[in-house]
């Protein structure tokens, strides 16, 4: 059994905590953003990526993300915003080349190819300009 990860937007820790757990992911309603992100990639590794290939931040320096709530049957984790503001308004040189270096770091996790990443990375980018837009925070779900 694998672990769901559904990444949404929130005004602060306080909404965020309230987020329905007791469905699951395809049952789990939008977000006040009209539509959440779901992936199997870890909330730390999304981090890390952007990070790492956007900002040039090695690994060991990427910040640990802040736990809202923490119970027996789910989690929900606040991303930094520092993963959250590089994507947006970069182009697709930027995008491409962030897809590479993380494709090339070693001794990590996730997502090895570099389309693959690519296309997270584009993904990421919309739901970035999306979280702005709203004035909300990076938010993830996770659950088993």
């Amino acid at each position: 059994m694998g672990v769901t990860y559904k990444y949404f937007g929130a005004p602060d820790g306080a909404t965020a905590a309230r987020v329905p757990i007791s469905m699951r992911p395809e049952e789990l309603g939008g977000d006040e953003l009209g539509q959440g992100m779901f992936t199997k990639i870890k909330p730390e590794t999304m981090a890390a990526m952007v990070l790492t290939g956007i900002e040039g931040i090695p690994l060991h320096r990427v910040p640990p993300l802040e736990l809202v709530v923490l119970h027996p049957d789910y989690a929900v984790v606040k991303l930094p915003m520092t993963v959250v503001d590089p994507l947006r308004g970069v182009g697709e040189e930027t995008v491409g080349a962030a897809a590479f270096i993380w494709s090339t770091v070693p001794d990590r996790a996730g997502p090895q190819d570099a389309f693959n990443v690519y296309q997270l990375l584009h993904r990421w980018q919309d739901f970035s300009d999306r979280l702005h837009e709203a004035g909300h925070q990076a938010y993830c779900l996770v659950w088993p």
